[in-house]
């Protein structure tokens, strides 16, 4: 088997399907055989490829992270922390309650507790704690601009984008509309402590 046989599908399409499993049904909800099916692979290929259903999980959700949530990391480029809150908010709202996404894949996999499901919340939790990090090191740095008040914890500021980013994923599961959710942003960017220093002039 001179170089070995090539692989007969396209890994990135599987992986497209695979998520689109998971993000629907959960880890829990996710079916070997529907998710074999739906990336049109046999079990066997899909442990060669990918491992087992644990492993596929976290590829996938690393892929969901920089896919449809890779707003979030676009958001911690902006250059204000209030652009970076809005941004993460309002793309929360954006996530969501799109039609083809049904709710959070992160937040619902931290949110599952058979034991069944243990692997996916160890992985998102993993992935979150480290966003989280990612988020706190940005307002670190708008703290030492002077973009936010001295008095004002980084850490906190950061627990609170999260606190509110899941309740609108909570909710927007629940049936609550954009708009309503985006009066919800409103009043928390509201409650958004202001720079200490004014901005510069262009």
């Amino acid at each position: 088997m001179p170089g070995g046989r090539p692989r007969a599908f396209d890994i990135d399409a599987a992986l497209d399907r695979a998520l689109a499993v998971f993000w629907r049904h959960g880890y829990e909800g996710a079916a070997l055989s529907e998710l074999t099916a739906a990336m049109g692979i046999n079990r066997p290929s899909m442990y060669a490829t990918f491992g087992n259903k644990a492993e596929l999980f976290g590829i996938v959700l690393d892929r969901y992270i920089a896919g449809p949530g890779s707003y979030a990391a676009e958001a911690l480029r902006l250059s204000s922390a209030r652009e970076v809150a809005a941004a993460l908010l309002y793309g929360a709202i954006e996530l969501t309650t799109s039609s083809s996404a049904p709710g959070c894949l992160s937040v619902r996999s931290v949110q599952v507790c058979g034991p069944d499901a243990e692997p996916s919340r160890a992985q998102a939790l993993a992935r979150r704690l480290a966003a989280e990090a990612a988020l706190r090191l940005r307002l670190d740095q708008a703290h030492a601009d002077g973009d936010l008040p001295h008095d004002s914890d980084p850490g906190d500021l950061a627990r609170f984008l999260m606190t509110v980013s899941d309740g609108i994923a909570v909710q927007a599961v629940a049936g609550t509309s954009p708009d309503q959710l985006r009066r919800i942003v409103e009043i928390a960017l509201q409650a958004w402590p202001p720079p200490t220093r004014q901005p510069s002039g262009g």
